[in-house]
């Protein structure tokens, strides 16, 4: 409607998974190159995981147009299914015959039988075959279970069928259940996309217009554009569905330009949740009032606290906030008396420290000891990485370490906290979820929210990790430690024998699989990925909600 208006060719907001209109980001990009890299893997899975709109499925359809000619694709986008139905859609998809044999309804061995013997037959042949699963989160355990079980089908050299999960950030969480440890172990490769950056999102609306035919200014200028990606939240599918009906709200209005009104007027109409000007205004306004309510109420309560000889001003701003937030607050400020729940994140801050956890370790030294019986070792007085190395145990230390990686090793390590004086306190990280990370300090142990932590929490992270045969504490190019190296990236990808490439490009495709960086130098972190990728025993983070 609005397409000749504005100069362009096409509508350039569709929410169509058109690969014309893929934005390359550098996320997309290193998605990308995870199925590429998946799909030469030697079969196993493949997770890529995002939010609702993230661009996951686009991201797959750019992929389709790059699969190699002897790959025979299997795509799956409802994925709600019994067993016996996804078999039945996955010969389907394959072309697959399953004549039934014999009285009653079909069984499961109706659909695998076949299924096999198209694998063994197009591998002879020299063909691969792929299965991609769309909204993969809503796979029941059982359906997993089958398609682990797919995959137990190889030969010498690699498994005969690459599987692909696609889904939304509940698909990792069910993968790190404790039933689907092995199925998890065959992950291979897995990203997780995340929403656009506020230059990303510029970048993303002046590609669409590219794309789409404009050749004249384009019509948002950078503080809209600012203003979608705050509405948006950087989500791709949001920001057409604004960006789209922004523009006819320009153009039903005879503007050449898209102001920070008409902006606000389609969010307003494309999502529910967002205010009008006038409404952030007042809510503005009720925040100063209540500001102002505040202030008078703590004095007030201080006063009477210290003339009834009470607890005092530190129970005032609880008080004064329960009054300021509303009826329902003083419940809650009452119930937070109460202990917690453990399985409830909690908020506590720096000076609470003490009393969460009695007593603390202010020695780094115990608290090593402590981790390293999760590894089912004792160490004695003394330097702990040093008694380590008997165990063929690394040390591990990270000052500039974030959640991301941490998930990503998922392994129990010790964070550095800091107290109310800036005094350094360690504690385990033993779990670690969405909502909060679970810490423990001797005997007691908090699973507190992922602010509280960010408070305490500078970034220092360390833990131990199992270290190849003939590996010296640097990083491995030759020795040993290398030939260790090569042999589990060839039986990871599925091959017998030396790989044709060398062991550096080797080593930097893996780490380009696992998001990081791909200098082919083996280090500590690459070695704690691969060992996680091949199943080698080591403790977990518990990932529980």
């Amino acid at each position: 409607m609005y397409t000749q208006f504005f100069g362009l060719k096409q509508e350039p907001f569709s929410i169509a998974p058109d690969p014309r209109y893929l934005f390359m980001s550098e996320r997309h990009r290193e998605a990308l190159a995870h199925l590429l890299y998946g799909v030469n893997g030697g079969g196993g899975f493949v997770l890529l995981s995002g939010e609702i709109g993230a661009g996951k499925t686009t991201v797959c359809r750019c992929f389709l147009e790059q699969v190699p000619r002897r790959c025979n694709v299997a795509y799956i986008f409802n994925p709600k299914l019994t067993v016996t139905e996804l078999l039945k859609s996955v010969c389907d998809e394959f072309r697959i015959p399953y004549p039934h044999e014999g009285p009653g309804v079909p069984t499961v061995k109706d659909y695998i039988d076949p299924l096999n013997e198209f694998l063994l037959r197009t591998h002879s042949v020299g063909q691969n075959n792929l299965l991609i699963i769309d909204e993969a989160q809503n796979l029941s355990a059982d359906v997993l279970e089958q398609l682990r079980l797919l995959t137990n089908l190889e030969t010498s050299e690699r498994k005969l069928l690459q599987i692909i999960l696609i889904g939304q950030p509940e698909l990792r969480t069910m993968l790190a259940r404790p039933e689907l440890e092995q199925l998890a172990q065959r992950v291979i490769a897995r990203f997780h996309l995340e929403a656009l950056s506020a230059n990303e999102t510029r970048q993303y609306i002046r590609h669409r217009l590219s794309v789409a035919g404009m050749s004249r200014a384009i019509p948002f200028d950078r503080q809209t554009m600012q203003r979608i990606h705050e509405l948006s939240r950087g989500v791709p599918r949001r920001i057409n569905l604004l960006c789209d009906r922004a523009l006819l709200g320009a153009y039903s209005g005879g503007q050449s330009k898209v102001d920070m009104e008409v902006v606000e007027k389609a969010a307003s109409e494309v999502f529910d949740n967002v205010p009008s000007p006038s409404a952030r205004r007042s809510q503005r306004r009720r925040v100063a009032l209540a500001g102002l309510g505040l202030t008078a109420a703590a004095s007030l309560v201080g006063a009477l606290a210290y003339t009834l000889g009470g607890p005092g001003p530190q129970t005032a701003p609880a008080a004064a906030a329960s009054a300021v937030a509303g009826p329902g607050a003083a419940a809650s400020a009452v119930a937070a008396k109460a202990p917690p729940a453990a399985s409830a994140p909690v908020f506590i801050t720096s000076a609470e420290l003490d009393t969460r956890f009695q007593p603390l370790w202010r020695n780094e030294g115990d608290a090593w000891r402590e981790l390293a019986a999760a590894w089912k070792l004792e160490l004695p007085e003394g330097d702990p990485c040093l008694a380590a190395q008997s165990h063929e145990l690394y040390c591990f230390r990270s000052s500039a370490g974030n959640l991301a990686l941490i998930r990503q090793l998922d392994r129990p390590g010790i964070v550095t906290l800091h107290d109310a004086q800036s005094r350094p306190v360690y504690a385990l990280l033993t779990g670690l979820t969405e909502r909060g990370a679970t810490l423990r300090i001797g005997e007691a142990s908090q699973t507190v929210t992922l602010p509280s932590l960010a408070q305490m929490w500078r970034g220092d992270f360390a833990t131990f990790w199992r270290v190849p045969p003939g590996y010296a504490g640097r990083v491995v190019e030759t020795g040993p430690a290398a030939d260790w190296l090569a042999a589990q990236l060839d039986a990871l990808q599925g091959r017998e024998g030396a790989a044709e490439s060398s062991l550096k490009s080797q080593v930097s495709a893996f780490q380009l699989a696992q998001g990081l960086k791909a200098d082919g130098l083996a280090g500590p972190t690459t070695f704690m990925l691969l060992n996680r990728a091949v199943g080698i025993a080591e403790p977990r983070l518990n990932a529980e909600k």
